[in-house]
């Protein structure tokens, strides 16, 4: 059965490739389900982005009579009856999937929208001052050290690649786009390895063709 990926119809640059549907296409290409993506606004929201999702945020999945918001509720749906989620192995899988929405996420984005409140202040608001950002730093890194001390010795999270990892490298992904994973180099390893696996490079260029045809289409429908 086809599932249905709800994302935005137009993002400006800075966030593509990292938009949250990427979770999705990911985990879809990894377990082999054809998908099909359709599109909400940016602005102004629509009615139905609502019904669907009350904040109007994106990812949101049809997959037969369920809809879902929230990537990790989405993770967990898809990954089900696959490998991505074993029945031995469950528990841990679904804790560090936590781990990575719950803990490392949350310090994680805390810094980022610091960093790009400076970059694009259009979108993000006014800058802070610079001891908050690197107190957000500093909380995050501690995050991180925990992290690479927990996985060392061992390529995934569990005993096999999970829906965890994609949680969990896509969060990743975004502190290696801003140069701030260098100082730790088995989640350089790790993130690279995930990002090595044809699901994820099938998933991220099919993410970004969506947004360069969308930029086709804007072009297309702006006034000469």
């Amino acid at each position: 059965m086809t599932v249905t990926v709800c994302t935005y119809d137009w993002l400006p640059e800075f966030p593509r490739g990292f938009v949250r549907d990427m979770r999705v296409r990911w985990v879809l290409e990894e377990v082999g389900r054809p998908y099909r993506v359709d599109t909400f606004p940016l602005h102004p929201k629509s009615k139905r982005h609502r019904e669907l999702q009350p904040f109007a945020q994106v990812p949101v999945i049809e997959d037969g009579g369920v809809t879902l918001f929230e990537s990790g509720a989405i993770l967990l749906h898809l990954g089900e009856g696959t490998a991505l989620l074993p029945k031995e192995g469950r528990a841990l899988v679904t804790q560090w999937l936590f781990a990575a929405l719950n803990t490392i996420e949350i310090a994680v984005s805390h810094w980022a929208n610091m960093v790009m409140a400076e970059r694009v202040p259009e979108f993000f608001g006014p800058a802070p001052a610079g001891e908050v950002v690197a107190h957000a730093r500093r909380n995050m890194e501690s995050k991180l050290e925990a992290l690479q001390a927990a996985i060392a010795d061992r390529d995934w999270l569990v005993e096999e690649f999970s829906i965890a990892d994609i949680a969990m490298v896509e969060v990743l992904r975004v502190v290696a786009a801003e140069d701030a994973l260098d100082a730790f180099p088995a989640l350089q390893a790790y993130v690279a390895r995930a990002t090595s696996r044809p699901a994820f490079r099938k998933a991220l260029a099919d993410h970004m063709e969506h947004w360069q045809a969308a930029d086709v289409a804007r072009a297309t429908a702006s006034p000469a």
